[in-house]
């Protein structure tokens, strides 16, 4: 049930926050370990990190205008791969922060970086690729990026 609020705390809060645009395309989210989050060490499942990098995603989807031209274009974000590696334990009720960077992209996936802060200490730092997908097959990220009017203009795009 705590997946269901916080979906709707990050569908909610991008409405007060400002458009994803050329400078960063990235996304940062500020929230709690929850009870539901635990495993039996009493430390956020390492499952909910990956729950965590997906919304994230959402954030960025909708804040970029990705979202609104996924749904147009009738695309589907996926991920490919996704890794963790675990730091530091996230305990009940500490607050921690997570960040998304999309690193670059190549002629099939996006590569992404997001990391995991709390008290100041990294606790977990995880890669993933994802791609777009329309019902032809992938979306070229070149073309993704021009339909969110950010084509060319991130630093480290690979070709």
């Amino acid at each position: 049930m705590n997946l269901l609020f916080r979906m709707l705390y990050v569908l909610l809060s991008t409405l007060f926050r400002p458009r994803i645009g050329t400078d960063e395309f990235g996304s940062r989210l500020r929230l709690r370990t929850l009870p539901n989050d635990l495993d039996i060490n009493l430390h956020m499942n390492n499952g909910r990190y990956l729950t965590i990098c997906d919304l994230n995603r959402v954030d960025l989807f909708i804040r970029s205008g990705l979202a609104k031209q996924m749904l147009k274009r009738k695309w589907m974000p996926m991920i490919a791969d996704h890794t963790m590696t675990y730091k530091k334990p996230l305990k009940l009720f500490e607050p921690f922060e997570v960040e998304l960077a999309v690193t670059h992209w190549d002629a099939k996936y996006f590569y992404m970086t997001h990391t995991f802060t709390a008290g100041g200490r990294v606790a977990a730092v995880g890669t993933s690729k994802g791609v777009i997908r329309s019902r032809e097959g992938v979306v070229d990220p070149g073309l993704v990026m021009e339909a969110v009017g950010l084509a060319g203009r991130m630093p480290g795009t690979a070709a």
